[in-house]
C-alpha cells in the first residue's frame, strides 16, 4: 500500500477503506483526493456505523416539510404559512480540546445549518455533560464552554432559552457539548442546499479561509482521544460579529429570489459543502480554489479544501444574477467570490488555477461505506440492572436527604449559568430558562407560540439502552406538554463511544430501537439530528447519551403564559400528581436515580416506562392547560417527587430562583399511603408523572377529566406557608431548601 497507516489514521480511514477507494477509482488517489475521501467518509460526515440504524426512526408526519438527512435541518409546518426549522448537533471533541472556541463554533455551526434553510435563527438551547466539578480540569471545561456559548450567542443576537447540565465521572475526559438552534421561515421561502442547475455559479461568502479546523471531521470527531495526539490545530476559531452580518446578508440575498441553493461550510469545509450540494442536486462541480479568499499565505490546495474555518457559506446562483447578489454582500461588508460552476456531469473537479488537483465522481465521494455490525451487551450489563432495596440503606432523615439532593450539582439551580446568556433578545421569549419545563416563544404576527426543550439521561441508557431511549423521548415530550404545547417533532444527537466495540454498537442499536418505539407511541417524528461517536479515551467510553430536542405548538400564547410555569403561583391551590394513584416504593423507580448516585454512590437498576400511560398523562396535561384548569405544571424527573415539590415551592410566585416564599403542606390522607421505603417513594424517578396545581373549585373537573382519560391521580396537598411539610417525614423551612438549591452549583464550582 503506497499510503502509510499513519496517514490513514490521521484522516480516520482504514486500510480496507483505502483499498475500496482504489477499487472504485481504478487508480491511486492523490493526496488532495485522499483527504477529500477521508473527510466525506468520516463517521462525522458519512455516518458509516449509524446510518443503517437511523432508518428505524420515524421521520414523517402531516406537518413535516423536509426529508430527514436530505437538507441541513428539519422543517415543520406550524400554520399561518410559517415553518419552524430546527436541529441539534455536537461539538464534543473540539470543546474537550479548546472549550471556549469549541463551544462557540458549535453554536455558530448550528446557527448556519438553520440559516442554510432560509430561516431566521430565533433561539438556542444546549445540553452539556462534564466530569464531577470537584476537579480543576472539569471546572475549567465548564467555564470555558459556558463562556463560549454566551459569547457567541450574545454577539449574534440569538437568545439562549433553555438547556441542561449534568456531571458524571464518565465525562471527565470526554465532555459533551450539544447545541440546538431554532429558526422561523415562510414555507414558500424555505431554501434548498441542492445545486441542481448546470451553469450556476458557486459563490463562497464570508470569512477568509485559514488553516484552523483541518481534519476536524475526520481526525477529531471520528476517532477516540489518546494522550499522544496533539489536536489543538483541528479546533476552529469563531467570529460572531462576522456571523451576525453573514446571517443578515444571506437572508437578504435569499429575499431577492436570485439564489438557487445555499449550504453551510461546516465539517470538512469546502469539500463537504460543494460535494454534498452537488450530490443533492444530482450534478457535478468545477472549483477553482485559486479564487478562494484566504487569511493565511502559502496554503496548499489540500488545506484550502479541508479547512473548517468558520462563518462561511456557499451559494449557487444563475450567472446573470451574480452581480446583484454580490452587491448585497458588499453592502454588509461580506466578501463574496465566485469559486466554481455547477456541471451536468456528476464529477467533482478541483482546479488550482490551471492545475487539476482532484477529479472524482461525486457518487464515490458521497457514498461512504456502511457497516451493519453485530452488537452484544457487555458482560456486566445484567449485573448492574439488579437492584434490591434491601441492599440500599434507608437514610435516617428525609429532610436532610432532600437538602442534599437539592444542593447536588445535577439538580441545583442553573441560574448562575443561564444568567450569562441573553434569553430575551428578539423579544419573543414568553417562558425562559428556569421558569418552566420548556421554553415558550411567541410567533410574531400570530396568536400562536412554540415550545422547545432539550433532554437526555445517560445513566438510564447505560443501565438499559432500549428503555433509556424510550425515556429520553418521553421526557422531552412531557416537558413540552407541561407548558401546554402539543409535541410536533424531535431532533436528536446520539453521543456514544467507539461503535466498533460490540458493547457500544449494542447500546447504539438498542437506544435507537427504543427511541423509535417511543416516537411512534407518542406520535412524533425525528426530522433532523447528528451522531457523535468515538466519545471515549483510552478504552473508557461515556455513558450512551442520546440528547433529544423537542418542538411543540401552542394555539394560544396567552394561555401558556398564565399556566405554563413550574412554580406554585399562589396560596391555597390544590396540588395533584398526574400519573399515579399512590406513592409506590419499587426498586425500578430508583433505577438510575440521582438519589442512588448522590446518597449511595450507585448506578444500578433497570428503569421502566408504560408508553400508553405516558401518552394519556401528557394529553390530559395539555387539555387541562388549554381549558384553563391548571395554574402550574412541573414534570417529576431528577430527584423524584420530593425534589419536584421543592422546586415548585422555590420557583413559587413566578420568581426565577426566588427566596422560597411559597410553601406546601401535604394532605392528611397521604399518611396511610406512605410506604415503609419512603426513600423510594419520595426520591424514585418513575416517569409519566406531573405535579400540577388547580383552584379548589376546579379540582372536581380535573378529577373527572382524569377519569375520562384513564389517568390515575393523587391529591397531594395544598400550597401556602413558609415550610415544605410532607407527613412528618419532611418539615423544612423553605428558605433553607432554597439556599441549598440556589447555591449548590456555585458551591461545587468553587
Amino acid at each position: 500500500m503506497p499510503v502509510s497507516k499513519e496517514i490513514l489514521d490521521e484522516i480516520a480511514l482504514s486500510p480496507a477503506e483505502y483499498d475500496m477507494i482504489v477499487d472504485r477509482l481504478d487508480r491511486e488517489p492523490n493526496p488532495v483526493e485522499l483527504g477529500m475521501f477521508g473527510a466525506l467518509w468520516s463517521e462525522h460526515c458519512g455516518y458509516k456505523h449509524s446510518r443503517p440504524l437511523l432508518g428505524m426512526l420515524p421521520t414523517r408526519s402531516a406537518r413535516t416539510l423536509s426529508r430527514a438527512g436530505a437538507e441541513n435541518a428539519g422543517a415543520i409546518d406550524i400554520g399561518n404559512g410559517l415553518a419552524v426549522v430546527f436541529k441539534v448537533e455536537s461539538h464534543n471533541h473540539p470543546s474537550a480540546v479548546e472549550p471556549l472556541q469549541g463551544a462557540a463554533t458549535g453554536v455558530g455551526g448550528i446557527v448556519r445549518d438553520i440559516l442554510a434553510m432560509g430561516a431566521r435563527p430565533i433561539a438556542l438551547l444546549n445540553s452539556l455533560r462534564f466530569g464531577p466539578p470537584d476537579t480543576a480540569t472539569n471546572r475549567r471545561l465548564l467555564r470555558g464552554v459556558v463562556d463560549g456559548i454566551g459569547w457567541y450567542g450574545n454577539c449574534i443576537g440569538v437568545p439562549d432559552v433553555g438547556g441542561e447540565i449534568y456531571f458524571d465521572e464518565c465525562y471527565s475526559q470526554n465532555p459533551l457539548v450539544n447545541a440546538m438552534c431554532v429558526g422561523i421561515a415562510r414555507i414558500d421561502e424555505i431554501a434548498s442546499a441542492a445545486a441542481d442547475h448546470p451553469g450556476d455559479v458557486l459563490l463562497l461568502v464570508g470569512a477568509g479561509t485559514g488553516r484552523d479546523g483541518i481534519h476536524g471531521a475526520s481526525g477529531l470527531a471520528s476517532r477516540t482521544f489518546e494522550e499522544e495526539q496533539e489536536l489543538r490545530p483541528t479546533v476552529q476559531v469563531g467570529n460572531p460579529f462576522l456571523e451576525k452580518s453573514l446571517i443578515e446578508a444571506c437572508l437578504e440575498a435569499l429575499g431577492t429570489g436570485k439564489v438557487r441553493a445555499l449550504q453551510d461550510l461546516g465539517a470538512a469545509g469546502l469539500t463537504s459543502a460543494a460535494v454534498e450540494s452537488a450530490a443533492r442536486g444530482r450534478r457535478g462541480i468545477i472549483l477553482d480554489i485559486s479564487r478562494v479568499h484566504r487569511r493565511e499565505s502559502g496554503m496548499t490546495g489540500y488545506e484550502v479544501m479541508l479547512s473548517e474555518s468558520q462563518e462561511r457559506m456557499l451559494l449557487a446562483a444563475p450567472p446573470q444574477h451574480v452581480p446583484a447578489i454580490s452587491e448585497v454582500f458588499e453592502k454588509w461588508d461580506i466578501t463574496c467570490r465566485p469559486v466554481g460552476t455547477v456541471t451536468e456531469a456528476q464529477f467533482a473537479q478541483v482546479q488550482d488555477g490551471t492545475e487539476t488537483i482532484a477529479a472524482l465522481p461525486v457518487e464515490h465521494l458521497s457514498d461512504a461505506p456502511r457497516y451493519r455490525l453485530s452488537g452484544q451487551a457487555s458482560a456486566d450489563a445484567r449485573a448492574r440492572q439488579r437492584l434490591n432495596l434491601r441492599e440500599v440503606p434507608r437514610p435516617d432523615d428525609a429532610g436532610q436527604t432532600l437538602l442534599q439532593l437539592l444542593g447536588s450539582p445535577n439538580i441545583a439551580s442553573r441560574l448562575g449559568v443561564y444568567q450569562q446568556y441573553d434569553h430575551q433578545v428578539q423579544t419573543n421569549t414568553v417562558i425562559g430558562p428556569g421558569a418552566g419545563d420548556a421554553a415558550v416563544l411567541r410567533v410574531k404576527g400570530t396568536d400562536t407560540a412554540i415550545a422547545v426543550a432539550i433532554d437526555g439521561n445517560g445513566r438510564q441508557c447505560y443501565l438499559d439502552p432500549f428503555r433509556g431511549g424510550q425515556l429520553a423521548v418521553a421526557e422531552v415530550t412531557r416537558n413540552l406538554s407541561c407548558v401546554g404545547a402539543e409535541p410536533l417533532a424531535l431532533t436528536d444527537c446520539l453521543n456514544f463511544g467507539n461503535p466498533e466495540r460490540p458493547e457500544i454498537y449494542y447500546q447504539l442499536e438498542q437506544c435507537i430501537r427504543g427511541m423509535a418505539r417511543a416516537c411512534r407511541a407518542l406520535g412524533v417524528p425525528v426530522v433532523s439530528g447528528n451522531v457523535s461517536l468515538y466519545n471515549e479515551s483510552q478504552g473508557t467510553a461515556i455513558y450512551p447519551t442520546p440528547i433529544v430536542g423537542g418542538l411543540g405548538l401552542l394555539e394560544n400564547v396567552v394561555r401558556s403564559a398564565s399556566a405554563g410555569g413550574a412554580g406554585f403561583p399562589a396560596e391555597g391551590l390544590a396540588v395533584v400528581l398526574l400519573g399515579a394513584e399512590q406513592l409506590s416504593a419499587r426498586a425500578f423507580d430508583l433505577a438510575a436515580s440521582e438519589y442512588l448516585y448522590t446518597v449511595h454512590g450507585m448506578v444500578r437498576g433497570r428503569p421502566r416506562i408504560d408508553l400508553a400511560l405516558e401518552r394519556r398523562v401528557q394529553g390530559l396535561c395539555r387539555q387541562l392547560i388549554a381549558d384553563g384548569t391548571l395554574r402550574s405544571a412541573h414534570d417529576c424527573s431528577d430527584g423524584g417527587l420530593a425534589v419536584a415539590l421543592a422546586e415548585c415551592c422555590i420557583l413559587g410566585d413566578g420568581r426565577i430562583g426566588g427566596g422560597g416564599s411559597m410553601g406546601f403542606v401535604a394532605s392528611d390522607h397521604l399518611s396511610a399511603s406512605i410506604p415503609r421505603r419512603w426513600d423510594a417513594a419520595l426520591f424514585g424517578e418513575a416517569p409519566s408523572r406531573i405535579v400540577v396545581t388547580v383552584e379548589s373549585d376546579r379540582l372536581p373537573h380535573l378529577l373527572s377529566a382524569a377519569t375520562a382519560k384513564d389517568v390515575p391521580t393523587l391529591t397531594l396537598g395544598i400550597t401556602g406557608g413558609s415550610r415544605l411539610y410532607f407527613d412528618n417525614l419532611i418539615d423544612m423551612r423553605m428558605d433553607e431548601l432554597a439556599d441549598a438549591w440556589n447555591g449548590g452549583l456555585g458551591d461545587a464550582l468553587k
